[in-house]
């Protein structure tokens, strides 16, 4: 599939992946530039750290301030900085943003009915608190099947803190088993956007890669989650935000009515199912024209789906004329989080800017190793390059596309599995997750660092190992 195939198809129809997909056609001989952007790219993400975690400057102005020195070191006009950077937070803030704010009232409705309490007890109780992390990793995958990552994550937020309040120790223990189950599907797992771009670039098989998709992620999810979570919460242990702990405590309804767990599943379900729905209406309908496909678009949004959802929860959880006011103190808590991600943002427009995807694709173009590990090495660097995931599956697979025509004796779909394994590696400052972990969890970089970047690299590292093995029986 040519770039502009691929960014006339509504699956990447977001303006990064556009935008990622346009550059993947160029292919041309390493130059100097090449080299001077991938130091500019390791200069700007050290000095982002530095700041957060020496000088202890607030991550949203450290982001920001790196992200200039990207752009101005990157070669990026004096004129376009601002409107860059405008670009990337707002990109975020339109998208992300408005996603975090109404799952955080999701979440607080979630809590203040009593219905999240109610699931939670029925959770514990059935697995027993030592199981505990098991139960989050598959609940995360559950509810992780349509979704983004960040949607996810937002779901499933004040379940993991009422999870933790029961079962004690860190937040890590419960946390990182449920960011293993979403993170894992984001990258292998139709119907997710990066998996999806992959299969159309590579004409890989979307049942055959389903289906391998389903054999990697599990052996990856239950390593990079319930067992990593398990150590690594005996050595770090974040101090969560008073105010989101607050926010996601169980309180009594004064009018003593409680959902049920049936009620409770259902709203934090009906996003999930609507989001489904669509996607197999984009699979199933090819003619983006037709008016089943139309209204999808539309409803299946994520934006919108969690609209519905939001909307659903005030009449499901019973608040009324109270849903204003619980709403409301919803979003206090979480506008911190919202800056730094948008500046997050900000900074990973600069690098996308500068075109350092490209500069990675020329050096993958003159190596000999395997085309599956080649995929993954692609990937990984435009990763570390941009922070995202997608943009990182979209561009790579652009670039192996047309090697992989010429080397028939490898598997499309474990091709696309091998691009999307490599787009989870490393998250890093230049990742909204990143920040947005970081904040949830009450961590700073360092213990960001040590869990949820370590816990994406063992993801990474482990779905290859499992790819290449399936590799040497299927072609």
């Amino acid at each position: 599939m040519t770039a502009s195939a691929l960014a006339a198809n509504p699956l990447t129809a977001h303006p990064l992946l556009a935008e990622a997909a346009a550059k993947t056609a160029k292919s041309t001989a390493w130059t100097g530039h090449d080299t001077r952007l991938i130091a500019v790219a390791l200069a700007g993400i050290a000095l982002v750290v530095a700041l957060t975690a020496v000088t202890k400057i607030h991550p949203f102005l450290a982001l920001l301030v790196g992200g200039l020195f990207v752009g101005v070191a990157g070669g990026i006009p004096v004129d376009k900085l601002l409107s860059t950077t405008e670009t990337g937070v707002g990109g975020v803030l339109g998208d992300v943003g408005v996603i975090v704010a109404l799952g955080a009232m999701l979440g607080k409705m979630l809590v203040d009915s009593g219905g999240a309490d109610r699931l939670v007890g029925a959770i514990v109780d059935r697995v027993g608190e030592k199981r505990a992390p098991w139960a989050m990793v598959v609940a995360a995958m559950v509810v992780g099947i349509p979704m983004f990552f960040e949607v996810g994550l937002v779901l499933m937020v004040p379940i993991i803190y009422l999870v933790w309040k029961r079962t004690g120790g860190s937040i890590l223990r419960v946390g990182i088993p449920a960011l293993a189950g979403l993170s894992i599907l984001h990258g292998l797992i139709p119907p997710h956007p990066g998996p999806l771009v992959a299969i159309n670039a590579l004409h890989a098989d979307l049942g055959t890669t389903l289906l391998f998709g389903v054999i990697v992620a599990i052996p990856t999810a239950i390593i990079g989650g319930p067992l990593y979570g398990t150590w690594i919460s005996k050595r770090v242990h974040p101090h969560p935000p008073e105010e989101l702990s607050e926010q996601y405590t169980v309180t009594q309804r004064t009018d003593g009515k409680m959902p049920s767990v049936l009620t409770t599943l259902s709203v934090i379900l009906l996003p999930v199912a609507i989001m489904l729905v669509k996607t197999v209406i984009d699979i199933a309908d090819s003619s983006p024209d037709s008016e089943p496909h139309k209204v999808m678009d539309f409803i299946g949004d994520p934006i919108m789906a969690m609209i519905i959802g939001v909307t659903y929860a005030v009449v499901a959880l019973g608040f009324g004329k109270k849903a204003s006011d619980v709403m409301g103190s919803a979003l206090g808590p979480i506008a911190g989080i919202l800056l730094i991600i948008g500046a997050g943002g900000g900074f990973k427009q600069m690098l996308v800017g500068t075109g350092i995807a490209d500069s990675i694709g020329k050096a993958a173009n003159n190596s000999h190793l395997s085309l599956l590990l080649l995929a993954w090495l692609i990937a990984v660097g435009i990763r570390l390059a941009t922070g995202s995931a997608t943009v990182a599956t979209v561009t790579a697979s652009g670039i192996i596309a047309p090697i992989a025509a010429s080397h028939t004796d490898t598997s499309t779909a474990l091709l696309a599995l091998a691009v999307g394994s490599g787009s989870l590696f490393l998250s890093h400052v230049n990742d909204a997750g990143f920040w947005l972990v970081k904040e949830f969890f009450g961590m700073d970089v360092k213990q960001t660092f040590k869990s949820w970047s370590a816990m994406e690299t063992i993801l990474s590292s482990v779905s290859i190992v499992c790819i290449l093995i399936l590799g040497s029986f299927v072609h």
